[in-house]
């Protein structure tokens, strides 16, 4: 979303009557939604910007769902993109629209649904003055949690407004919660199944009448809102659940996923992490193998799913070790290399729920994964490209030397010659390797191959690696 409003000029008509004569038509939300999107797609514009490994699976039963004009849950779980893509939807609303000014709903200015408004409305009539909302204004986000409230949804009388004088029986003493705020928006809860039971209950007018309830008055607010909501299928049924008649009440429950496709989760790597250094894409490559081997593997609680932020998290890590590195070595360059990896299985395995017979090698599990992860990787970089002249160099007795604090030239100048051979720049081409950094990062990819392939030797003493015979 935008920081600043400003930075988009809105629209200069300022009372109703203006509007009027400015041929502007008044469009219930799910129009409003179903049109802009058909004309997305009509164009060939993509209407979910930065979501990746979705578009065969989950989009199009999300599109349909908003044609349609469904309230939305989204199942799936952590990681998975769900807030993410509750939060596009903004894109499918109209960049401005007029609302009456000072209207505590932000209600129409056709259109007046409380008593204020539409007593301004019959007051003033072509000369109700208007002000603009940005489509970012019109999404409400709520993390459902346990002490959440009927008034922070609905609405509670307002203490207040009555000691002002108000009567208790006067509608206007009313505080109205998220829900009537986000009227003609859309309004997400995140973690559904978090909502008390009781609080879902207050939901069901607002899903099915459109209307709300609150304490003993009697209120009738035709709402025009967007209810969508996130869960994740291992609360949905045991930590917490979606009370049955409200479960009815939304049109469409769309199972959400893990990228299916390397690319994808490549993509969201390359999208979502915020890297202070150099990661090469081997190294994007290998988090990504690695994180979808956690996902297959039997000793990881799959109902708790691994989430796309640990390869993000992982990505962050290394970039974060290979900066460390660069200062204290004096580096011009930050680029991360193999050897930093390790630092991210040190710090991210608490981001992994293994199985309760996994206790006690959770660490030899991340390992075995990582390692096949690389090997994946480097076969799919070095395939057909002849090593056996560094594995000859390294058995005659040369060892070369790495670790977290070894910079990329002195790395570089201890790596064995080998004569007019030009192989350390065929590996760096296969890598699309130029400034040191890159060079050393590729070679040790070479070397971690040859490793894993039984091909060499490697010890590993803290904060250095050898490879030898």
């Amino acid at each position: 979303m935008r920081s600043s409003l400003e930075e988009v000029s809105a629209p200069t008509i300022s009372t109703v009557g203006e509007l009027r004569a400015s041929g502007h038509v008044h469009k219930p939300l799910r129009t409003e939604i179903r049109d802009n999107l058909l004309a997305k797609l009509a164009a060939g514009e993509d209407p979910w910007p930065g979501l990746h490994g979705f578009e065969n699976t989950v989009l199009p039963q999300l599109e349909r769902a908003l044609i349609a004009g469904h309230d939305i849950v989204l199942l799936g779980e952590r990681g998975q993109g769900k807030t993410r893509l509750l939060r596009t939807m903004v894109g499918l609303l109209d960049e401005w629209t007029p609302v009456i000014s000072g209207s505590e709903l932000g209600e129409h200015p056709y259109d007046p649904v409380t008593v204020t408004s539409q007593a301004a409305a019959a007051t003033y009539g072509d000369d109700l003055r208007i002000s603009w909302r940005h489509r970012d204004e019109r999404y409400a986000e709520k993390l459902a949690t346990p002490d959440t409230s009927v008034a922070d949804l609905i609405g509670d009388v307002d203490p207040m407004k009555v000691a002002e004088g108000r009567s208790l029986g006067d509608l206007e003493t009313i505080h109205f919660g998220l829900i009537p705020r986000s009227h003609r928006g859309i309004v997400a809860i995140n973690e559904l199944p978090d909502l008390a039971e009781r609080i879902q209950v207050a939901m069901l007018n607002v899903m099915e009448e459109r209307d709300i309830q609150i304490r003993g008055y009697v209120l009738r607010l035709p709402l025009d809102v967007l209810v969508v909501a996130s869960a994740n299928p291992e609360d949905y049924t045991n930590r917490g659940r979606i009370i049955t008649p409200l479960k009815d009440r939304f049109g469409a429950e769309i199972r959400t996923h893990y990228p299916t496709e390397l690319a994808a989760e490549i993509a969201v790597i390359r999208q979502e992490a915020d890297l202070t250094a150099e990661v090469p894409d081997h190294l994007v490559e290998i988090l990504a193998r690695f994180t979808r081997q956690l996902r297959e593997s039997t000793a990881v609680d799959q109902r708790s799913g691994v989430s796309a932020r640990f390869a993000i998290a992982g990505a962050e890590t290394i970039a974060a070790a290979a900066l460390h590195r660069s200062v204290r070595q004096g580096e011009d360059e930050a680029v991360a290399r193999i050897v930093d990896l390790e630092t991210a299985v040190e710090v991210l395995g608490g981001k992994v729920e293994f199985e309760t017979g996994e206790e006690g090698r959770e660490q030899e599990v991340l390992t075995h994964l990582l390692r096949t992860a690389v090997a994946q990787t480097s076969r799919s970089y070095l395939r057909g490209l002849d090593l056996g002249l560094l594995v000859d160099a390294i058995e005659a007795g040369s060892m070369v030397t790495t670790g977290e604090q070894v910079g990329a030239r002195d790395f570089l100048t201890g790596l064995p010659v080998l004569g007019e051979s030009d192989l350390y720049d065929q590996v760096c081409d296969r890598l699309g390797a130029t400034n040191d950094g890159q060079r050393a990062g590729a070679i040790e990819l070479a070397l971690e191959a040859l490793y894993l392939g039984r091909k060499i030797g490697k010890d590993t003493d803290g904060a250095e690696t050898v490879y030898g015979s």
